[in-house]
Parts: structure tokens; C-alpha cells; sequence
């Protein structure tokens, strides 16, 4: 008997890779063997990166809340410490955004621990 081969899935698992290629340059875009391994490091790269980027921001935040503390008076560190001493239970990312967007309630926080 005869070996018979599943083209229509075969296809199907082609053209799901080449349709997430869309976009690349070059033979990346249009071969089948370069494209799937662009898009396989393009996946770990992704995969990566996610959870890169939630340490980026969490450094930005910081950077942030040291910036403001600092106009008020009081260092990154020792202001933290305040917050948890006095149970403040404000995050990093709602601390940040009150120092870009309000600063008179930043203070105002700042202020209260003092």
C-alpha cells in the first residue's frame, strides 16, 4: 500500500507559519525553511522579552518615585520604608503615576510619612 501524506494539514501548519512571517524582510518573508526558523527565534524572543519588559517598567517606576522623592526632600529608599512602616500600601506603578501626573498628591504622600 502506498504511503499517502496529510497535505491539507501539512499546508495548514505552512501557511500558519508564513502568514505570523508577513512583514519580515527579505527570503524571511517568502521561503518556508527560513521563515519558520525567523519566526521560531521571533517566538523566544517574545517569550523573552515579556518578561523583560515587566522588569524595564518596574526600574522606570523607580526611577520615577526617586525622582519626585527626591524634589520632597526624602530618598527613594527611605521613602519606601516610610510607606511600609506607616501601611501605606500603594504600589510602585500608582506611586510612579501620581509623581508624573500629580504631583500635589505625591507630596501630599510624602508629607503624611514624614
Amino acid at each position: 500500500m502506498p504511503r499517502s501524506t496529510n497535505s491539507v494539514a501539512s499546508r495548514a501548519r505552512r501557511k500558519k507559519i508564513m502568514k505570523l512571517a508577513k512583514g519580515y524582510f527579505g527570503r524571511r518573508k517568502n521561503v518556508w525553511t527560513v521563515a519558520k526558523n525567523a519566526v521560531e527565534k521571533g517566538m523566544l524572543y517574545a517569550y523573552r522579552d515579556r518578561k523583560n519588559n515587566k522588569r524595564n517598567f518596574r526600574s522606570l517606576w523607580i526611577v520615577r518615585i526617586n525622582a519626585a522623592a527626591r524634589l520632597n526632600g526624602m530618598s527613594y529608599s527611605k521613602f519606601m520604608g516610610k510607606l511600609k512602616a506607616n501601611n501605606i500600601d500603594l504600589n510602585r506603578k500608582v506611586l510612579a503615576d501620581l509623581a508624573v501626573h500629580n504631583p500635589a498628591a505625591f507630596k501630599a504622600i510624602v508629607e503624611k510619612v514624614k
